[in-house]
């Protein structure tokens, strides 16, 4: 697949146009997606117009930007205005926002042309993309397995070769961990990088958007483009980025890598042995690589899985079929309530409002909140730590290679330790990347980590171009 960097470079040089790359992009789209349902909603009109407009900037001598043409799946949590956002829930089904996502903006400034709406599990919540209410999406390197979630959508579409760059929001792992299961990048940078207004919300506190692409190159390119402080975001970094895709091919020489057994053990043998190969090459590239443990990663995940559904079901709180979204009527208000929610949220989204709405409770609070928000400085600690005597750490990103469909569905244990690996940098706020590297004993794809201190993007993706220029031929494939 061309990447979105020649893309933009032959749309910017008048060699193709905008309109013939997004036309070609909905093709394949209409060709390969009944099977795959990466897609809820497909923007041609909507796409083919702002291609013209591209055209009509490169005809008048003028710069369309740096994604000049380039066709962009957008998770569809992340407002577009006058298109359907639902979250992946029958709650929002019909809603059209009266805005745009601040990072939509950024997008259509640089001239990229979003192409679609993806799938996702309702409310970002789940690992495989099964718990949508428009059925699940497919792995495009193997249809009988998931695609991770719960980004799949986004993912999906980018290692289909439907767009070069998508976007998803990762709140445990959910960019990263279903870049890994599809072979593709996928990258979480620093809290408050990237703007999260119009990203309809998790979990306020760990939600992050960012980039997936087929290279390390073009998500730098992508991450270049949204990054940056954003007033309507109370949460945003005012500083500004530091570019991160000049220095991309700076190498590994000086660079120092602790390689985390806290990331690696209890993963699948094959799993681990592409982590450790992805160490070896490192080493061999002029990196400074050590084993280091982080032994309080360890109580990442039950931390976690009490601040966000507690997150959650405050920010859920508001679909109450009063305002808009789906309205179940009853006799009176409570009961119009309570049949709305009944019917428009599925098993995974009650399960995660009603653990949260008990760990915030009168008598609880304390007990479970609380203390996991502790754990939490615990794991930010323990980072500081860590980045005292190394730069990056290196882990996998998911225990396993995909796994199948409805493998995991009714285990939720199961399936939430797909995200081991992915929360600690959520709850740290700390940057982390996913880089296809290899195959797995059953020739799916491995995704290894590579994590960095705050705003420290540009030593991460210059790191993960070095694991990526070193994978073994047919990575991902």
């Amino acid at each position: 697949m061309t990447t979105a960097l020649t893309l933009a470079a032959q749309v910017r040089s008048g060699q193709r146009s905008a309109r013939e790359v997004v036309e070609e992009a909905l093709t394949a789209v209409a060709a390969g997606d009944t099977e795959l349902n990466a897609f809820l909603t497909v923007l041609g009109d909507e796409a083919r117009a702002q291609a013209d407009a591209v055209d009509a900037a490169v005809a008048a001598g003028r710069d369309p930007g740096p994604l000049a043409g380039v066709p962009v799946a957008l998770k569809d949590n992340l407002c577009l205005r006058g298109s359907p956002t639902t979250c992946g829930s029958k709650i929002l089904e019909g809603w059209r926002p009266p805005y745009d996502a601040t990072v939509v903006g950024s997008l259509r400034r640089a001239g990229a042309i979003a192409i679609g709406k993806t799938n996702m599990d309702e409310f970002a919540m789940g690992s495989s993309t099964e718990n949508s209410a428009y059925g699940p999406t497919r792995n495009p390197r193997h249809t009988g397995k998931v695609p991770g979630g719960s980004s799949g959508g986004s993912a999906a579409a980018v290692a289909a070769g439907f767009a070069p760059l998508g976007l998803g929001s990762d709140t445990g792992g959910s960019i990263r961990q279903p870049a890994a299961l599809c072979g593709v990048v996928g990258m979480k940078p620093t809290y408050g990088r990237v703007s999260r207004y119009g990203l309809v919300a998790f979990a306020s506190s760990l939600d992050q958007i960012g980039p997936f692409a087929t290279t390390v190159e073009d998500a730098a390119l992508l991450f270049d483009v949204l990054a940056g402080y954003d007033p309507l975001d109370s949460t945003s970094l005012p500083s500004i980025p530091e570019p991160t895709l000049a220095s991309v091919h700076g190498g590994a020489d000086g660079i120092r890598v602790g390689l985390c057994r806290d990331l690696v053990d209890g993963c699948a043998p094959d799993v681990v042995a592409r982590v450790q190969q992805a160490a070896e090459a490192l080493a061999g590239a002029g990196a400074t690589v050590e084993e280091i443990s982080v032994p309080e990663f360890a109580y990442g995940l039950s931390a976690y899985y009490l601040i966000a559904p507690a997150e959650a079901s405050s920010n859920l709180a508001r679909y109450d079929g009063v305002r808009y979204g789906l309205r179940v009527d009853g006799e009176d208000v409570a009961a119009m309530n309570t049949a709305t929610r009944t019917a428009g949220f599925g098993a995974e989204v009650k399960r995660r409002v009603m653990l949260g709405t008990y760990a915030l409770s009168a008598g609880y609070y304390d007990a479970y909140y609380a203390q996991a928000q502790r754990v939490r400085t615990l794991v930010m600690q323990a980072f500081d730590r860590a980045y005292e005597s190394v730069d990056v750490l290196l882990g996998a990103t998911a225990p396993t290679t995909a796994f199948d469909l409805g493998a995991k569905v009714d285990d939720p244990m199961a399936m939430y330790m797909n995200d081991v690996c992915t929360i600690p940098s959520n709850l740290s706020g700390h940057p982390a990347i996913s880089v296809p590297f290899g195959t797995g004993d059953d020739g799916l794809p491995v995704g290894v980590q590579v994590m960095a201190p705050a705003l420290g993007e540009a030593t991460l993706l210059r790191l993960a171009r070095v694991v990526e220029a070193h994978a073994p031929q047919g990575a991902g494939s």
